[in-house]
């Protein structure tokens, strides 16, 4: 698929959480091929360094995890990408309390500090974007999939807060909410979705990945990659509060 590029981001900061693989490395590179400095931001530093390498960026080697480390953190971005997640398969009577709240603190508090971070900066250039890599599951629930889901259905709610607030300042907010997409992430759901359905791995995508969606395939990184892109650039400047489905027909149901 070729690179998108969107005209009119040349010169500005972006950053990129989860950025050094699968959707957000797919972002990296379309905001990059559109003239933005990319810091690539993810937990396995080795990776968002050869890949700001690659893209004439820089890296940030960090655990979102640690969010104490988060509260006096003061960010001088443009874009910011909230994109790093996690997922956990399980029913709701099994489901660890531990993982419940390491997926919520990596998928809606620390998202919640990265834009708290970042207003400042943004206010005072009249110009923002923030982007939150949603999900099908920001609008729709799925079993066995409680905390994801509750992260993602926070992370609507906390992106038309920054979009209500930021509007006067120049600062848009938006979700882009696809539905499975070819990632590692969603490979290593198969086997748990296998489990947890009580069905054969080869059976996963079409009875439970995909049934519900009227284009029978995954998303590619690619194209949440320009989606990305364009509402990072001024021609979204008066898209904001929305979420952008991106699920073949998903949430049309």
């Amino acid at each position: 698929m070729p690179e998108f590029a969107a005209a009119g981001i040349e010169g500005r900061r972006a950053l990129v959480t989860g950025g050094a693989s699968g959707i957000g490395a797919a972002c990296v590179r379309s905001l990059a091929a559109s003239g933005a400095h990319v810091v690539v931001a993810d937990v396995d530093a080795d990776g968002a360094a050869a890949l700001a390498a690659e893209v004439g960026g820089s890296s940030w080697g960090v655990d979102l995890l640690e969010v104490a480390e988060l509260e006096t953190l003061t960010l001088d971005v443009d874009i910011l990408v909230n994109n790093a997640g996690i997922q956990r398969v399980s029913p709701l009577e099994e489901f660890d309390p531990a993982a419940f709240r390491s997926i919520l603190t990596l998928m809606l508090e620390a998202p919640f500090l990265l834009v708290r971070a970042a207003l400042p900066h943004m206010y005072e250039n009249g110009f923002g974007r923030i982007i939150n890599v949603s999900s099908v599951h920001g609008l729709r629930a799925s079993p066995f999939k409680a905390a994801y889901v509750a992260a993602k259905h926070g992370l609507e709610g906390l992106s038309k807060v920054a979009a209500l607030e930021g509007g006067p300042h120049g600062v848009t907010s938006n979700c882009v909410n696809p539905g499975y997409v070819r990632t590692p992430l969603v490979e290593r759901q198969i086997a748990d979705q296998a489990e947890a359905h009580g069905i054969p791995e080869d059976e996963v995508l079409a009875t439970v990945m995909l049934a519900e969606s009227a284009i029978k395939r995954l998303v590619e990184p690619e194209e949440v990659g320009a989606l990305v892109a364009w509402l990072a650039s001024p021609h979204s400047a008066m898209v904001t509060g929305a979420s952008y489905t991106m699920d073949g027909g998903w949430s049309a149901r």
